[in-house]
């Protein structure tokens, strides 16, 4: 059966164009005063035929130099193989063409693969759309339709990668990112090293070059798996036999259980091959993590919490879900709670234990307090250099993750088990056992550090904005329920210490320490919770990484609020430079108008120059629809 349809524009006499007729090409030509149309697709390598040219009355295609008449696709003597040529008929002032009705594309292993990733808790794709991975990206239009996942189209693959650490670190479920073959899946590298260091699921998904090419040096040709075998836990290519379904749900089930990334290739031709098979389902195939420790080791812990006399907490990312449990464990005790940077936020720095953060990106009030204990009480952290966790105190460590406890030195308790399970029960077997209440110091070193907080938020040398009142202004105006991203640079170490947290959680390329992961990121927490204020903090050389996304966020609607702070060099290189007794040398940066940039990309771009603009700048750039960037030109001398 045929249907006719009308062609909207006609090619000149002597030209040939690609026509686009219910979802499939056509080259229309106009040669001799008849109308042709064939099929768009060369019968030799699947050419462009629309993309020729009509030369001595033939259409040539523009790959291959083969000829063909025009109008009936047959080529000239002596060969056989010719496109289709379709019906045309010419009906007053308009043209017609007839095409077969459209069939049903069958259901592929593409199908197969995607409906067991959304079986499996998936809903979310960034990534970018190419020759190799067009099956795959087909079932993930067929399931967006089906309002089964969200696809977002990124401008750079680097930033599908980090969206979705972000996402996995935010959720602890897997985002998936999608690239092509070659250079798209190398891309996603950078981004796939920041969850594998942070410990965030995500699923990788490449393209690939068709297998019987594979390996002999074709366009795009690269051992994907080689490649990726570092960063992923599993790196696996989908091959014609293989059980389709159970490769997509080992790979879910490799990056949950092993909080990294798991990586699929999928051959070009594997992707469209059809498939009857059913998706794979979750049902047993995960363990209840929520596990305690052991008896014995529970009672030495409780026995030596009970003992010490200015127990402190230190609370690392690996705790985030245990927050309430851990809150009511500091009451109980009269401890402080200071967190590592990526923890920022898990206590609102208001709660009258809460000290805020240790370290490198941290506050007085949390060394002082840590320097004051006879015993920390360390749950979920790395111990990694940037924490500031004393060795040479005593330590109980609580670590889901046999390989954590202990990892750099030796504690003098370790619990193995879940941070949330282990507080509630050492909260049960402690009691009420306050020995020294240091609320009061918490509030003493609080009022100290604010002064001083504000007198630098005063200072003002006619060259920007200071660091501690943009994050002053930021306090005061960021929604107590909003997800901050925080780019690498001079920045994240000024909101590490001025920011003061409501409880909003940050989130940062912890252990790679990436720059560019900040506004990315925040696309990624978007997809996690629509609903929920997200908010990028960058410098001007992370954002000028992945300053394309800012269109990304205005084609999807994505209301990132995004304050920026432009020093116009990379200012943490130059301080390091400074710190080795070296000149600072290349680290000055060209820079546009950011705001103007973010208003050509369809944004809110707003400027701030000076301080006493901080705060109706603030209020535009939450009260704005959509994405909003706040420009503050700041004094890289005053961080």
């Amino acid at each position: 059966m045929t249907c006719w349809y009308e062609l909207d524009e006609l090619p000149d006499e002597g030209r040939v164009r690609t026509a686009v007729v219910d979802g499939r090409t056509l080259a229309v030509s106009r040669c001799g005063g008849r109308i042709g149309a064939l099929d768009n697709h060369c019968p030799h390598q699947g050419g462009p035929l629309g993309e020729g040219a009509i030369e001595s009355g033939l259409l040539r295609c523009p790959w291959h130099g083969y000829d063909y008449d025009p109008t009936t696709g047959r080529p000239p003597e002596g060969f056989s193989d010719a496109p289709v040529a379709f019906p045309v008929e010419q009906r007053g002032d308009s043209v017609w063409v007839a095409l077969p009705e459209r069939t049903e594309r069958p259901r592929s292993v593409s199908d197969v693969l995607v409906e067991t990733l959304v079986a499996w808790g998936v809903d979310t794709v960034f990534g970018m759309v190419g020759h190799s991975n067009l099956g795959f990206a087909e079932a993930l239009r067929r399931a967006e339709a089906r309002d089964e996942l969200r696809y977002v189209g990124i401008r750079h693959e680097g930033a599908a990668a980090f969206a979705a650490s972000a996402y996995g670190k935010l959720t602890g479920r897997p985002a998936a990112c999608l690239a092509i073959a070659g250079p798209g899946s190398t891309n996603l590298l950078t981004g796939l090293y920041d969850a594998k260091l942070d410990g965030a699921p995500v699923l990788a998904i490449s393209g690939q070059v068709p297998s019987s090419v594979l390996g002999r040096g074709a366009f795009q040709d690269l051992d994907l798996s080689a490649a990726f075998r570092d960063v992923a836990v599993s790196t696996v290519t989908v091959h014609a036999g293989s059980d389709h379904a159970e490769l997509a749900a080992t790979a879910v089930k490799h990056a949950v259980d092993g909080r990294g990334v798991a990586h699929l290739v999928l051959p070009d031709e594997v992707q469209d091959l059809p498939s009857d098979a059913r998706a794979g389902a979750p049902a047993g195939r995960r363990a209840d993590l929520a596990v305690a420790p052991p008896e014995a080791e529970l009672a030495a812990a409780v026995e030596r919490l009970a003992a010490a006399r200015r127990p402190v907490i230190i609370a690392g990312q690996g705790a985030r879900d245990a927050a309430a449990d851990l809150r009511a464990l500091a009451e109980g005790l009269g401890a402080p709670v200071l967190t590592t940077f990526r923890a920022k936020g898990l206590v609102p720095d208001t709660h009258p234990l809460g000290a805020g953060v240790l370290g490198r990106s941290g506050t007085p009030v949390a060394s002082w307090l840590m320097n004051e204990a006879d015993l920390l009480l360390v749950v979920g952290a790395s111990f990694a250099n940037h924490t500031g966790i004393a060795p040479y105190k005593p330590i109980v460590q609580v670590d889901d993750t046999p390989s954590a406890i202990g990892r750099f030195h030796g504690v003098e308790i370790g619990l193995l088990g879940d941070s949330a399970v282990t507080v509630r029960a050492l909260a049960a077997r402690l009691g009420e056992t306050i020995a020294a209440d240091q609320r009061p110091d918490v509030a003493a070193r609080w009022a100290i550090w604010r002064a001083e907080k504000a007198r630098r938020a005063a200072d003002d040398r006619g060259r920007g904005v200071a660091s501690a009142a943009v994050f002053a202004a930021l306090s005061t105006h960021c929604p107590a329920d909003a997800v901050i991203t925080v780019d690498v640079g001079n920045h994240a170490y000024s909101f590490g210490r001025y920011f003061e947290s409501a409880g909003q959680p940050a989130l940062m390329s912890g252990y790679l320490g990436s720059i560019g992961f900040g506004y990315p990121a925040a696309l990624g927490a978007w997809a996690a919770d629509p609903r929920r204020p997200v908010v990028a903090v960058t410098g001007d050389g992370g954002f000028g990484q992945y300053l394309a996304e800012l269109t990304t966020a205005v084609k999807y609607g994505i209301p990132v609020k995004h304050v920026l702070l432009d020093n116009g060099a990379l200012g943490k290189i130059s301080k390091e430079q400074l710190a080795g007794d070296l000149p600072v040398w290349q680290t000055s940066l060209v820079n546009p108008d950011f705001a103007g940039y973010a208003r050509l990309c369809g944004a809110t771009g707003i400027p701030v120059h000076r301080a006493d603009e901080l705060g109706a700048g603030m209020k535009e750039l939450f009260a704005a629809e959509g994405p909003a960037l706040l420009h503050v030109h700041t004094d890289g001398e005053l961080v």
